[in-house]
């Protein structure tokens, strides 16, 4: 699954002018017109379809329910575009870092009430990095029926599901002090890049 805000080199706390600099950017260095009578024509030709495609899912996604909003910030359980939390803005960034115990504290912190949409994400994201994959799945589809819009929850959910209906295994929720490529693991290698926030390495242990 491409990250559109990696196929556009930008982060995606980026605000709206940073991003759309970037994809003019690309636009101009991968433009057709640049390269008509070069061998590298049909290269140039699928990168700028590329760029295209990610920076129209960028658009999509901050109009509907999976972006940023202008100042980069997230919005409450990327309902309408990402949340403006604080708070959820500093679990994100300490899933990214590694910390996961210390996001799973952050996470326990956040008052039973105040536990929305993206609570459930990050949560699941957390049980996943921890191995615990049917508790983690469990957090997805509730992340999913609270915002059921959201393309990022969306990918989580389905990747989740579908690499363990795909293996005999199904998922495993304890360790076994190690692991030397479990078939859950072996099949949840893809599911690294399901969102940003888990530095593309959701589990620790492959």
């Amino acid at each position: 699954m491409t990250d559109p805000y990696k196929v556009l080199g930008v982060s995606p706390d980026a605000s709206d002018e940073e991003i759309k600099k970037a994809y003019r950017a690309l636009a101009r260095k991968y433009h057709p017109d640049k390269y008509r009578d070069s061998d590298l024509a049909d290269l140039a030709s699928e990168k700028m379809k590329e760029v295209n495609a990610a920076y129209e899912e960028i658009k999509q996604m901050r109009e509907t329910g999976g972006g940023r909003t202008q100042n980069g910030g997230y919005s409450g359980g990327y309902s309408g575009s990402y949340s403006q939390n604080p708070q959820y803005q500093q679990i994100r960034r300490t899933i990214h870092s590694g910390n996961i115990a210390q996001a799973e504290t952050l996470l326990n912190n956040v008052p039973v009430e105040e536990r929305n949409a993206e609570w459930f994400f990050l949560m699941g994201n957390v049980l996943l990095r921890k191995g615990n994959h049917v508790d983690a799945q469990h957090h997805f589809d509730t992340a999913c029926s609270m915002d059921p819009y959201n393309n990022e929850y969306r990918a989580a959910q389905e990747q989740l599901r579908r690499r363990a209906n795909g293996y005999g295994g199904g998922y495993q929720t304890t360790s076994r002090g190690g692991c030397s490529g479990c078939d859950v693991c072996s099949g949840l290698l893809c599911a690294d890049c399901c969102c940003e926030c888990c530095g593309g390495d959701l589990i620790s242990c492959c």
